[in-house]
């Protein structure tokens, strides 16, 4: 009987000592540092931390990502909503900072590093399909994004992803937004507000739309400059001229992708009605226009109010 006891007592030595050992071994758990985390925690974000919370997008930027957020802060964002006229969280509407916020983010985990001039597309939905808005990045001297927000901190790294900081909201993009901020399309720019001009082109490019704009690059501009010797700028070229060139390159026939580009497509312009075609049969992409033709270079750029497709020639009406 005393040697059953004694084993008994053993055998719940051993038991308590290899639980202790097994306690021991647990890991620590470890803190939690999500995007959400990181701008709850910060003062400086408490009206972001609002905004996200009020769009019920804490879940989505708490999840696994990896996101690219570009954080606005408090003095950004309340600069933004005094702007627009709300002045406080509470009286912006969900939609509207639904959309706003989620034009703050791409995905993947894009540092500064990473970050070259051109476009990227980021969460926020358009309405139209799946196309989500642009952004036009720009790291010459720094980081500029849609030509007015820049970075003023960069690469904070969280579980999820790395957040840049931000000295003002990226508002949601027009057609207008990216015809300003792109240097490449620096003498469209110019072309859209120069004197002498009946259509007010930034109003109407501002406008609800949706427009397809076939956009020629500064490249196009000079060499339509070149085959005139008495134009050297855009402002040499006749206002009617201009005028009818420039409604010449957008349709208001819907935010047209390039995956909607179809051989032979007709596109009936803003020019009284003229209109080209769309030639698919080449390796590029081509417009074949009443004067000349137009290679598509680069497309889908996406706003809130239509699409850019960049040309490497003006493209004239007969």
């Amino acid at each position: 009987m005393i040697w059953l006891l004694g084993s008994l007592l053993t055998l719940i030595s051993v038991t308590v000592f290899t639980a202790c050992d097994n306690d021991d071994e647990q890991p620590m758990p470890t803190e939690s540092n999500t995007v959400v985390d990181y701008v709850l925690q910060d003062p400086d974000f408490s009206l972001l931390a609002d905004a996200v919370v009020k769009a019920e997008l804490d879940g989505v930027l708490s999840g696994d990502g990896p996101f690219t957020v570009f954080a606005p802060d408090n003095d950004a964002f309340q600069a933004f909503l005094d702007a627009i006229g709300t002045n406080t969280i509470d009286n912006t509407p969900k939609e509207a900072l639904v959309a706003v916020l989620t034009n703050h983010v791409l995905s993947g985990n894009v540092k500064s590093g990473s970050l070259s001039t051109g476009y990227y597309s980021t969460l926020s939905a358009t309405g139209f399909g799946d196309a989500t808005t642009s952004l036009f990045i720009n790291v010459d001297g720094g980081v500029t994004i849609n030509g007015t927000s820049n970075v003023s901190k960069a690469d904070v790294e969280v579980d999820n992803g790395v957040i840049h900081v931000i000295d003002e909201v990226i508002s949601l993009p027009s057609i207008v937004t990216f015809a300003i901020a792109d240097p490449e399309f620096s003498s469209l720019a110019s072309a859209l507000v120069a004197d002498g001009l009946s259509t007010d082109f930034l109003e109407v490019l501002n406008g609800d739309g949706p427009f397809t704009v076939f956009a020629p690059t500064n490249a196009a501009f000079q060499a339509l400059l070149d085959s005139n010797p008495d134009w050297s700028v855009v402002a040499d070229i006749p206002p009617s001229v201009l005028e009818t060139v420039l409604l010449y390159h957008v349709t208001d026939a819907g935010n047209v992708r390039s995956s909607g580009l179809v051989d032979d497509m007709m596109v009936t312009t803003l020019a009284s009605g003229s209109t080209f075609t769309i030639d698919l049969d080449p390796a590029q992409p081509t417009i074949i226009a009443g004067g000349n033709t137009a290679r598509i270079i680069a497309t889908d750029v996406q706003g809130i109010n239509g699409v850019i497709h960049a040309i490497d020639t003006v493209i004239l009406p007969e």
